[in-house]
């Protein structure tokens, strides 16, 4: 067990290494969906089931993962299911059809929403650990993952092939990995010494832990899974946001606002790069106002931000509102998983990471439908409306849990 703060720091360092590597991998995988449709010769429709691989892997997935983090520890399963993403990224070049490709992805999605499960349950101990609120740090390094991920995907695209660059990702997965994973095999996950001292808002404290020295719950209570599903629909919101822009906020400027294809794609840009400044500051942000008001004020700020960009008249109006928008939704994610997993451990992570990454899925759609009854800007404003609940659910929670 890790005892002192050079253990805890090689933790940490370990941990924001797979939150990294994650995201960079995911995105490697994403750039190179365009690519895949020719070579299976997928039609819309077939392409978009067979994508359902991914989220169906990953939801099942999530299901029972934090079952597999109690049974044999968040650190095993965390480094199993990088082997298994790292091999599964190689896989989709090598089918040749719909039907495979959705197979092959279903494996990928397992291993996806597995990490995703595994990690953020260690990152939960190590945070009660460290008694300091770095959750957010850990959600900054995916983010950082992905935009080089991408970045990457974009400069190769042109010149190597897919099955040579998702190759080259399950290798540098691999020897990533391999480089890492000692660090968590060899050490148990931390406990806190002790946090009688958590302070005083509820949401910021553990409600129903009255043991000092016990970082979760021994079993879930029906108050502590109401509370835990309640973190599970903030993290849903914020999802449901990052969704909605990741595949409508390009076409709302170009189609809308009559910008060029290049600054359409600048318009994510925008609201990924906000993101991510917003998780690198998010833990002096939380030390300085808590995890309510930072909740409260991020999914005010969400909403304005969005609603600027969702009807602004203006091209730098929207790219503005989309930034606001990123910064307000960048730690309320972190701050949902990490209280969730508080309360009742990698269980609690599994139900609010379950519900979060139903929100993503969610958003795409939902827009769609709404756009045809409405219009794209309309359909974009309900990124708003769900923000603002999820600031109205951080300050009711707050409130029932001084009970």
């Amino acid at each position: 067990m890790p005892g002192d703060g050079k253990d805890l720091t090689r933790l940490r360092i370990a941990l924001t290494t797979f939150f990294a590597l994650d995201g960079f991998v995911f995105a490697g995988w994403v750039v190179r969906i365009p690519a895949i449709k020719e070579q299976t010769g997928a039609s819309a429709s077939t392409l978009g089931l067979a994508l359902l691989g991914v989220s169906a892997g990953a939801v099942v997935t999530m299901m029972f993962t934090g079952r597999l983090c109690g049974r044999y520890g968040s650190h095993p399963v965390t480094v199993a299911c990088a082997v298994l993403l790292s091999l599964s990224v190689t896989l989709p070049p090598l089918t040749h059809s719909a039907a495979a490709l959705g197979a092959v992805l279903l494996l990928f999605g397992a291993a996806y929403g597995g990490i995703n499960v595994a990690f953020n349950s260690a990152a939960v101990d190590l945070v009660a650990a460290l008694r300091r609120p770095v959750m957010p740090t850990f959600h900054a390094a995916f983010s950082l993952g992905g935009m080089i991920g991408a970045g990457l995907g974009g400069l190769v695209a042109g010149s190597v092939s897919p099955t040579r660059h998702l190759l080259g990702l399950g290798i540098i997965g691999l020897l990533v990995t391999a480089l890492t994973s000692p660090t968590l095999l060899r050490q148990e996950p931390p406990r806190p010494p002790g946090h009688a001292d958590a302070g005083p808002e509820d949401f910021d404290a553990r409600p129903g832990d009255s043991s000092p020295g016990k970082s979760t719950p021994s079993r879930l209570t029906p108050r502590t899974r109401r509370l835990v599903v309640v973190f599970g629909l903030i993290a849903l919101c914020t999802a449901y946001g990052e969704g909605a822009l990741a595949d409508w906020g390009a076409l709302h400027l170009r189609q809308d606002l009559g910008s060029s294809a290049g600054v359409a794609a600048v318009g994510y840009s925008c609201f990924a790069l906000a993101m991510t400044v917003g998780r690198l500051t998010g833990t002096t942000l939380l030390e300085r106002l808590g995890r309510t008001r930072t909740v409260v004020t991020g999914g005010v700020v969400a909403a304005a931000g969005m609603t600027l960009g969702s009807l602004a008249p203006a091209l730098w109006a929207a790219l503005l509102g989309y930034a606001i928008a990123g910064l307000g939704l960048a730690n309320l994610f972190p701050v949902a998983v990490e209280r969730a997993g508080a309360l009742a451990g990698p269980s609690g992570v599994a139900i609010a990471s379950t519900l979060g990454y139903g929100g993503m899925l969610l958003g795409p759609p939902a827009i769609g439908f709404m756009a045809d009854w409405f219009s794209l800007p309309a359909a974009l404003t309900s990124v708003a409306v769900l923000a603002g609940v999820a600031a109205a659910i951080g300050f009711a929670t707050r409130r029932a849990t001084a009970d």
